[in-house]
């Protein structure tokens, strides 16, 4: 599997193969010469239908039937590599050729690439395309770059400050705790402060202790499983109990949250109803729904289960068994590699979960959730000592 993304006499070019076939676009207008033009590029794909946008003209690629997550467990090349012969031939036209020009601000799964001497696990022949000690953007929030002997500095819009206009004005003397992330409110000229889990108070400067996680909307909790390396992954399992007024919310997600085709487990709610879904390695799981009647957004506590023998899955509320489904009788993918990573609630501050779930859960969750059991294990989950924030003491 490939993407590549190359310049073919004057036009640009998106290559990539899924295991099954090569697609290539190219767009519609060439990129300028002159070498003083700044062009503004996008390229990617969502399952297999590919995009391609310079400067605002866009060219798609209507998804045919095949396979649709991209499979490439390497490392990422901006501008050549070290042997261009290692350069799949498909991936490009002609003989290849490394990139001569300048290139800033890479963007890919929303995650920035720092363009530094420091960050790239490794490089080589590349230099300064700017020239001065200001760069690009190293000025945050709209901030002006002034060169100076000793490097720069930056002149800072009045709601910002720091050496970078990275802190908001309104959290540079705010009485958060050290525990604590502070939120600007610009339009209230004030801000908020978002509790590290075990914390609370309008300040964060509470030290409380817990073993029901209330979770108000825009809370999360990151479990790291210590016991994944030993874990049975083609036979995994999950309980918790939960309680909730509300009709939707991503309850659990087992997996990284991170790419397209890392696999996870997840269990929320969807119009008033318990949802389930599960992918091994191609996201081939339909959505298990338990559509009988809403019975999960009533206020009481109730008791989901989920276990996963190879493709089979079975799903229980309240000890009785409402799903079981094969999600894949040909047994492609049998294992849930899901790297260790528990969320709760939701995900981290600013990631939202209708964007890293693909649509496939709505909103973050709103209610209680305690006595977490991963597996067989003989003890629960301990939320306390995990990786968190906005959660509330809900006993």
């Amino acid at each position: 599997d490939f993407l590549c993304v190359s310049l073919a006499n004057g036009f640009i070019q998106l290559r990539y193969n899924l295991g099954d076939r090569t697609v290539t676009l190219q767009t519609l207008q060439k990129v300028s010469a002159n070498g003083n033009t700044w062009h503004s590029l996008k390229a990617g794909r969502v399952g297999n239908e590919g995009y391609l946008d310079l400067d605002g003209i866009n060219v798609t690629q209507k998804a045919s039937p095949g396979m649709k997550a991209l499979d490439a467990h390497t490392d990422f090349f901006v501008g050549g590599m070290a042997s261009l012969n290692l350069v799949n031939s498909m991936a490009v036209e002609d003989n290849p050729t490394g990139f001569t020009g300048c290139i800033r601000e890479i963007i890919i799964n929303n995650r920035a690439l720092q363009l530094t001497a420091s960050d790239p696990k490794g490089g080589a022949n590349v230099g300064d395309c700017d020239g001065t000690a200001c760069g690009y953007a190293v000025c945050k929030n709209n901030g002006t770059c002034v060169v100076e002997d000793a490097g720069f500095s930056c002149s800072c819009p009045p709601e910002w400050t720091g050496s970078s206009c990275e802190q908001s004005i309104l959290c540079s003397q705010s009485r958060c705790g050290s525990q604590a992330l502070c939120i600007p409110q610009p339009a209230a000229f004030s801000y908020t402060c978002l509790c590290a889990l075990g914390w609370a108070g309008k300040d964060c400067d509470s030290k409380v202790t817990f073993f029901v996680a209330e979770f108000i909307g825009n809370s999360y909790i990151k479990h790291t499983d210590p016991y994944y390396r030993a874990r049975d992954l083609q036979h995994s399992r999950i309980s918790l109990n939960f309680t909730t007024n509300h009709t939707e919310g991503l309850m659990v997600w087992m997996g990284k949250g991170e790419d397209e085709d890392n696999d996870f487990l997840a269990i929320g709610l969807a119009n008033g109803t318990l949802k389930v879904v599960i992918n091994l390695g191609e996201r081939i799981s339909v959505p298990l729904i338990h559509s009988k009647y809403p019975s999960c957004c009533n206020g009481r506590w109730h008791f989901v289960t989920v276990v996963q023998n190879q493709t089979c899955i079975k799903v229980y509320l309240d000890e009785e068994l409402i799903l079981f489904e094969d999600i894949d009788p040909h047994r492609k993918y049998t294992a849930l590699n899901y790297g260790g990573i528990c969320y709760f609630g939701g995900f981290e501050i600013g990631r939202k979960v209708h964007i890293v779930t693909a649509g496939l859960f709505q909103k973050e969750f709103t209610g209680k959730i305690k006595d977490v059991v991963l597996f067989q294990d003989s003890k629960k989950i301990q939320l306390m000592k995990a990786e968190g924030y906005n959660v509330y003491k809900g006993n």
